[in-house]
């Protein structure tokens, strides 16, 4: 199956072409895009198609920096539920960990990792063998990320380092300008770095409610990009099944159109279980609604599908360590 890449994000790309002095129209109608996909949500191009894009468009511009401007023109619109989920998360590690787990929704042609220390948190950023891995698409992608960080943390906010693979351009001043760090080049990966101090601070855009809503959103996508990956199937019908407290395997096969050895049995060969999916789906959730505090403790026990509060409570525990209003307690 080709891989693919999301065709609202094609409009950032079309703005920094354009921006370059180049006309995109002939390199769109010479690659057979449709930018009339742009408007569709749910539509998505070739990935060789856009990486096509930017190999021709880097071989009409001279400017070796030219994919920075990526941060002149993003907006959350151009990833979707996953742009709006980044601008809703609690915490600049929730948001980056968001990212990184659901890359699948931008492209497929590239990845995304998480690395935390002690001492800092990492968005390393990788291509698959498919593409050309052209230094300007990276640069872009840098660019795009410190401008969301923006979006959330403010003007004054930037990284604690980034790295970037490609040699050292000839004019590095534009890098030191946007990131406002220190930048390596002819490193090891592609880095975006931040201090653990910077990536735990409480967001002002924080909204739980919010960003739960967008990553069911996100979910939805990815299960329909592939309908064969059954675990992420199971885990959006566990969400809507929790609130009616009728959750089981039984309730999510017959709602996958199966019975429940076939569920069982396929996710076995996925080395998953329906348990192991709902204790993880319970917990991702049970973090991300403690943090509102609109919602009594009673009321996120419910949405959990747990049929007394005490039951939440032991498993909170168990999955944190501590109990759901400790917990609460400490985000005061």
């Amino acid at each position: 199956m080709a891989l693919t890449y999301s065709a609202p994000a094609l409009a950032i790309t079309l703005e920094i072409i354009s921006a370059s002095g180049v006309d995109p129209e002939p390199l769109l109608q010479d690659l057979g895009i449709d930018k009339s996909m742009i408007l569709d949500p749910g539509a998505r191009y070739k990935y060789t198609q856009i990486d096509e894009l930017w190999y021709k468009a880097a071989s009409l511009i001279n400017d070796d920096s030219f994919g920075l401007k990526a941060a002149e023109f993003w907006h959350p619109s151009q990833l979707g539920a996953l742009g709006y989920a980044w601008l809703s998360s609690s915490s600049m590690r929730t948001a980056m960990k968001r990212f990184a787990r659901y890359m699948r929704i931008l492209t497929e042609g590239a990845t995304l990792q998480l690395e935390e220390t002690a001492t800092d948190v990492s968005l390393i950023l990788g291509y698959r063998s498919i593409s050309r891995q052209q230094p300007t698409r990276t640069d872009s992608f840098m660019a795009m990320l410190v401008a969301m960080c923006r979006a959330n943390c403010g003007e004054d906010f930037h990284p604690e380092s980034v790295s970037f693979t490609h040699p050292e351009p000839e004019n590095t001043a534009p890098f030191y300008s946007l990131f406002r760090c220190p930048v390596f080049f002819d490193a090891k990966d592609n880095r975006f770095t931040l201090s653990s101090e910077v990536a735990d601070r409480q967001l002002l855009s924080s909204n739980p409610s919010l960003a739960l809503l967008n990553d069911q959103v996100i979910l939805e996508t990815i299960s329909r990009m592939d309908k064969d990956n059954l675990v992420e199937r199971v885990k959006l019908e566990i969400i809507s099944l929790l609130p009616s407290g009728k959750i089981s395997d039984q309730s999510v096969a017959e709602s996958l159109h199966m019975n429940v050895r076939t569920l069982q049995r396929k996710l076995h060969q996925e080395g998953s279980s329906f348990k192991s999916l709902l204790n993880e789906v319970r917990k991702d959730l049970a973090k991300k609604y403690i943090r509102d505090k609109r919602e009594s403790l009673g009321e996120i026990a419910f949405n959990l599908g747990f049929a007394e509060s005490s039951s939440f409570s032991r498993a909170f525990k168990r999955w944190t360590g501590q109990t759901p209003s400790e917990a609460r307690d400490s985000l005061a």
